[in-house]
Parts: structure tokens; sequence; C-alpha cells
């Protein structure tokens, strides 16, 4: 049965539980984005692991990197799968599951770390990373069929949204529960010694994960056709994929789309690799400012993507990823400019206005470019060509303060992604070539 015929709209009972817990993926997964790759265990392997904030940096940005190889081969295969393999859930389930391991895990971070100790804390961050990014490719893919047609780009701007809220709820309880504010002693009680309090953050997401993408599994309606054997699956996804690949030219608009979101989305997934470590290297916050500054950059950015979520629908994704573009590279711009701490707080927090937006506009536009019947490929490509430049962003970032010995160097590589990305952008049409 094609994806097309499967995006009707959805029955009216337990359609709003549905939607809502599908939605509530997006809450659960972002304590692994916010608390372990931007905010709190990436400045924490920086500066207290490796010691040295700027080839910390580097180190995590090339562990990234390797994970981004990874996503960008298997993700177009897993999608083309999905297509082939009935539910998806249970493909969700297991890759989530490798993420929460993988997170669970760097409780064994060691501060002042040894090679072999660093080594098994980024190949962690690699696993963990592949399970997130894989499974998203097929919640994403759920999205044509849990939300109905005129509600698509709403829900989308809705779960980034609740994605946002979730991470700025998880930031915050890493920060009262493990950290303490001032003469506060933490909720928790875990030691500072050996940098515990700091480590736990780890197994904290990774528990916030688990607890809230169980509702999903059990209220989300998922499509109901007989799978193929998972032999014949793989094997049929495998041939799909290779006419997918051959084919993509004769879509004209979803490649220009694919390539232009490529690039600017890598500035994004830049910017949420390197965001807590710019904080910490530039304006030398520590972790409870870091925390409070990752609080405040989700809730602009779960408000921007509450806000644009209705204007979605109403001019279309491409207008709205226009937008906020061009609001990112205007606060970008600022922001490089910004050399109080407080200033470049509230620039910041301008930026994460427009952050959200782009992220959910994007999703909603793949999905209504896909050709009839290759949604799920259609996002495994988007997860594709996101990945196979994402090496390019933290390596342009890393060889920019590299030369110039300014972080500032670095950020300022971001804005000329996200304006390059602009600019392929305004060449696709917002219609689906069949």
């Amino acid at each position: 049965m094609a994806d097309a015929a499967i995006a009707q709209e959805i029955a009216p009972q337990g359609a709003k539980r549905s939607i809502f817990a599908w939605c509530l993926y997006d809450w659960a997964n972002s304590a692994f984005s916010t608390v372990v790759i931007t905010f709190v265990f990436s400045v924490f392997f920086a500066r207290g692991m490796v010691g040295d904030e700027t080839q910390g940096a580097q180190m995590w940005s090339y562990a990234i990197a390797i994970s981004g190889i990874a996503i960008a081969v298997l993700g177009p295969v897993f999608g083309a799968i999905a297509d082939h393999s009935g539910r998806r859930k249970t493909w969700i389930f297991w890759l989530s599951i490798l993420c929460i391991l993988g997170t669970g895990l760097l409780w064994y971070a060691q501060p002042v770390a040894s090679a072999g100790n660093i080594i098994f804390i980024l190949g962690c961050v690699i696993v963990a990373n592949i399970g997130y990014e894989l499974g998203i490719v097929f919640y994403n893919s759920m999205l044509t069929h849990v939300a109905p047609k005129h509600l698509i780009g709403r829900v989308s701007g809705w779960a980034w949204g609740l994605g946002y809220l979730g991470g700025l709820l998880a930031l915050a309880l890493a920060l009262f529960g493990l950290m303490g504010v001032g003469d506060m002693e933490p909720w928790f009680g875990v030691s500072g010694q050996d940098s515990a309090n700091v480590r736990a953050t780890g197994p904290l997401a990774a528990l916030w994960f688990l607890v809230f993408m169980i509702p999903m599994f059990i209220w989300t309606h998922d499509i109901e056709r007989s799978p193929l054997p998972t032999g014949e699956a793989i094997r049929s996804g495998f041939k799909q994929l290779g006419r997918t690949l051959r084919e993509v030219k004769h879509h004209k608009n979803l490649a220009q789309f694919l390539v232009a979101s490529a690039v600017y989305r890598d500035g994004l997934n830049t910017l949420f690799t390197v965001g807590g470590l710019y904080a910490a290297g530039v304006y030398k916050m520590d972790f409870i400012e870091i925390l409070f500054f990752g609080i405040g950059l989700n809730v602009t950015a779960g408000v921007g993507a509450f806000l644009f979520a209705h204007l979605d629908d109403k001019i279309g994704s491409k207008r709205t990823i226009t937008i906020s573009l061009i609001g990112l590279i205007v606060a970008g711009s600022a922001v490089l400019m910004a050399h109080d701490k407080l200033v470049f707080t509230g620039l910041a927090l301008l930026l994460g206005l427009f952050m959200g937006p782009v992220q959910a506009a994007s999703r909603t536009m793949a999905g209504r470019l896909a050709p009839a019947g290759m949604v799920a490929q259609t996002y495994g490509l988007y997860a594709f060509t996101g990945k196979s430049v994402a090496f390019m962003g933290p390596l342009a970032y890393a060889a920019a303060t590299h030369y110039y010995g300014l972080q500032q160097a670095g950020m300022f590589t971001i804005v000329l992604f996200w304006i390059l990305g602009l600019g392929l952008l305004l060449m696709v049409e917002e219609r689906r070539d069949d």
C-alpha cells in the first residue's frame, strides 16, 4: 500500500491522543540532544575529561562526524526497509534503546581521563547518536499518517515545541537535581566528587528518554498492513533504494530541497554540537551558567516552534523556512559582534526563536515533497543528505577556529552555511513531482 494512500485524515476516535503521544517522543529524545550533545556533557568532556577546551571540542566534533557517516550510509537503507516492513514503532523502539544504553554508559566517564576512557566515552556517544538519528528517520516517516493533511505543519511544529520544552525541563532537572544552585543542595544528593553530579547527567538523560517514549508505543497508531518477512523486506528495501537514487533526479524539487536543507541543517547541527562549548570557551561560563543559558535557549526555541507551527500550514513550509533562516542569519551575525556576556545571552535567545521553525518546517516540507509510496525513503534520504555533509560544518568550525585562534571565526562559518542554504532553498518550488 502506498504511503500516499495511508496519509488520510485519521479517525476521530483516539486521534488527539495518538498525535499527542507521537509529539511526546520529541519531548523524550530531547534530553539526549540537549543535555548530552549540546549543553552539559559535551562541555564536561572538553573541560573535565580532556582538560583543553579547544582540543576537546575538536575530538567531540570528530566523534559526531563519525556517527554522521554511519547515519548517512544507513539512513536511506533503513528508510527503504521501513517502506516494506510494515509497522515502524518496532524499529523506533530498538533504535531508541540503543541510544538509551549508550547514554547511560556515560556515567563511566572520568575527570582528567586516560586515553582509553576517552575512546570508550566517545564510542558511547557515537553509538547513542546513531540510535538517536536513525530512530528519528522512522519517527519522522510517521508524520504523514499520524497528522491529518491540513494539520501536518502544525503537528510537526507542536512536536518540535514539545521537544524544546522537554529539553528545557531536562536541563532544569539536571540543574536543581544534580548540580544545585547557590546554597541550595541538589535534590538527588549526588556528590560532586570526581564530577559524579555531572557524569550522572548521562543516566538522567537515558532515564528521561526511556520513560517519556512509552506513550507513543502505547497510544500512537501505526501503519496497519502485513509486513514482509525481515529478509525479504531488507532485499526489497535495497532494491527500492537503488531505484530511488537513480530516479531522484526526476524529482527535481525534492532533490534540490534535500541539498539546500542539508547545507543549512549542517549549520544548525554544528551550532548544537558546539553551542555549549562556545559559551564556555568565549564567555567562560561555568556549568551552572551554561545550564541557565540552555534553559533560556530552549524556552525561546520552543516558543518559536509553537508560534510558527500555524504559519507553516498557512503560508507554506518554504516561506516559513525562508523567514526563519533570515532571522537566524541576522541574529547570528549580531551574536558574532557581542563582546559582553549579557548581550551575547540576549542575542542567543533571539537566535533560538528561529531554530525550532527551521527544523519543524523542513520536516514538514520533506513529507510534502515525498513521491507517492516513498515517504519513509524520503526521510531516509533527508537523513542521508544531512549527514553526508555533516562533517563539513564541524570541520569548517574547527579549521577557522584553529587558523584564527578565535571561536568567533568558527561561529562565522555557521552563519555562512545558513546563507548558502537559503540561496539554494530559494531555487526550490514547493510542489511534489510524481
